[in-house]
């Protein structure tokens, strides 16, 4: 039976196609894959939610996940309950009692990966070998920093986004991100650093390629882009290059390092909230004060 309802719920996933982003209905049907599981083990019907199961499912959840990831699959549930045509019954005060408590148990506070400021990005690209991989991957690691990008940003750059400019820098388009599903697209702007390492890339990478940072198989350039994932471990294999560490944790660095290094070194270099908002593409000031919680920066000296 739990086979059927799962088939059912990706078919229904199948009608969000194109509203959200690739990576919002992966997780929206892992999240559907895990509840069902966990109903067929307990014996319950998944469909429609009800105020006892879901209430059940919550305090199950909360000895293992955040209150966002736990929030996060509630609302998916919600969504999915919605669209197979069920009404709400979730809305209840039993439900509200249970996420209130769990809010008051949880730490709030959603981990951050440590930011890889100036210095470290330095080190990081002097770590990499002179090799067709080692080329590419010190153009990718300037880049991001400066762009202050996130890793599906970096890897969906086409050579058509980039152009050097006449004072020896680069300037590009993010056409689209996690935030701008829409693709009213941002402006960035590149170092003469990363301009430089560029152009060495770009000496290496066929012409007819698109992708600005391709995949590389046996020493050749493939015509599709590095997976997302491998960003996040060429940051972390540079980490242990040049620190010769063990292989740091997500909690430790991440794809995200970059993104949060360069925007921790703004403010020290005397860039007001304003610029590095539109450094950053961030439409919320909150969220870039959570960036710089834990700026490593003494006003004091």
């Amino acid at each position: 039976m739990s086979d059927i309802i799962k088939s059912h719920a990706f078919q229904t996933l199948q009608h969000l196609e194109g509203a959200y982003a690739p990576n919002t209905l992966k997780s929206y049907y892992a999240d559907t894959i895990a509840f069902v599981d966990w109903c067929s083990g307990k014996n319950i019907e998944p469909f429609p939610l009800t105020s006892a199961s879901t209430r059940s499912y919550i305090e199950t959840m909360a000895e293992n996940y955040s209150y966002a990831s736990i929030r996060r699959r509630l609302s998916c549930l919600r969504r999915i309950n919605k669209l197979l045509g069920h009404q709400d019954h979730t809305q209840t005060d039993e439900v509200y009692l249970t996420i209130r408590r769990l809010k008051r148990s949880k730490c709030l506070e959603q981990q951050q990966a440590v930011g890889i400021n100036h210095t470290l990005l330095l080190k990081m690209i002097d770590a990499q070998p002179d090799t067709l991989v080692g080329i590419r991957n010190k153009a990718m690691l300037s880049l991001g920093y400066d762009f202050l990008a996130r890793r599906s940003e970096l890897v969906a750059l086409r050579t058509t986004d980039l152009e050097f400019t006449k004072d020896g820098v680069l300037k590009g388009m993010i056409r689209k991100s996690k935030t701008d599903q829409y693709g009213r697209g941002r402006l960035v702007f590149g170092s003469e650093r990363s301009a430089k390492l560029l152009r060495v890339w770009f000496r290496k990478n066929p012409k007819e390629i698109e992708a600005v940072f391709c995949a590389i198989n046996h020493g050749k350039c493939l015509g599709r882009p590095i997976c997302d994932r491998n960003v996040n471990e060429i940051i972390k294999k540079s980490v242990v290059k040049f620190k010769r560490c063990e292989r740091p944790s997500d909690l430790e660095v991440s794809g995200h390092s970059l993104r949060v290094g360069a925007a921790q070194d703004l403010p020290i270099q005397g860039y007001d909230l304003a610029a590095i908002m539109h450094a950053g593409g961030w439409s919320n000031a909150e969220i870039v004060s959570r960036y710089l919680r834990f700026l490593q920066h003494n006003i004091w000296k």
